[in-house]
């Protein structure tokens, strides 16, 4: 015999005809009639080929089989309750396995330094947290949320962005010392000037520097003999004063207030680069996921 839906609809009307002891009162529990009751127990009965119970004008009893058939299903009905409570109940509260595929940068910059508040909140949550320089197949993978920069690949999740940050290119009072300050972005893609290259992860090539001014954009390819591809690595060798570099204003407000870095180029200011959470889809957003998403945003409209 085939499983069917309406095996399983007729074991739970049987289950509320015992629950209420008439077919009448199953019939008020379902919000269903009393004929559609004793009709949803006859195809029942005819799926099954027992008879379930024994009716008269005033009662409803079980027959032995009907006894023995509800005695092996009422724990799989309540099992199937409680499963499907459970499942309901993650669309309103945070608990479970979070995993988050997260931008590097980010995670040590703006994340890791507030995460201890996020999971003081949400006692019932286990956050897993994988940093990696490019988003990957992200279902595949088995991550609920993704925080990445730049503009998201054309796919089905949704993107919401969170921020976005000035590019700068900045290099240390010792080095303009000794090498001077290029008047224009131009004259970085002379030799005379050194600059610190960052590997792009989509195709592995450097980055291309670009320079914004209103609706007037540069786009140039500077000199230099270092691909990095972590921006910790970018930031430590640009601050060792060899060599020019572009990097996010965020997280380095401090540096340049302290002219530490100098912006070498405070008339082309109008640069941005965007910040993401990616996910598989709007539709029933489980509550561990919104609870992030909101944390993130609140981090992000702070900084």
């Amino acid at each position: 015999m085939n499983f069917d839906e309406r095996i399983l609809n007729g074991m739970g009307v049987l289950s509320a005809i015992i629950d209420s002891g008439s077919f009448a009162g199953a019939g008020e529990i379902l919000d269903m009639s009393q004929s559609g009751v004793s009709r949803a127990v006859a195809r029942l009965e005819a799926r099954l080929g027992i008879r379930l119970f024994d009716r008269t004008t005033r009662s409803v009893t079980l027959t032995d089989e009907g006894r023995r058939f509800y005695e092996q299903i009422a724990p799989l009905l309540a099992g199937l309750e409680e499963a499907a409570t459970n499942a309901a109940q993650g669309t309103v509260a945070v608990r479970g396995r979070l995993r988050v595929n997260v931008d590097p940068f980010f995670s040590r910059i703006v994340l890791g330094p507030r995460l201890g508040a996020f999971l003081d909140a949400h006692p019932d949550l286990q956050l897993e947290l994988q940093t990696r320089d490019q988003l990957g197949d992200m279902i595949a993978d088995g991550f609920d949320l993704a925080v990445r920069f730049g503009q998201p690949p054309s796919s089905t999740l949704v993107a919401r962005k969170l921020l976005e940050t000035r590019v700068l290119t900045v290099a240390t009072p010792s080095y303009i010392k000794r090498n001077r300050k290029p008047a224009t972005p131009q004259e970085l893609a002379d030799s005379h000037h050194t600059c610190l290259q960052f590997r792009n992860p989509q195709n592995g090539r450097a980055f291309e520097w670009e320079f914004h001014r209103g609706r007037k954009k540069i786009t140039i390819e500077p000199k230099g003999r270092m691909l990095v591809n972590d921006a910790g690595t970018l930031l430590s060798v640009c601050l060792s004063g060899h060599a020019i570099a572009q990097i996010f204003e965020l997280g380095s407000e401090h540096l340049v207030a302290d002219k530490r870095l100098v912006d070498l180029f405070p008339d082309w200011p109008d640069e941005r680069y965007p910040l993401y959470a990616l996910y598989p889809s709007r539709h029933h957003v489980p509550a561990k996921t919104r609870a992030f998403l909101d944390f993130i945003s609140s981090l992000s409209a702070q900084t």
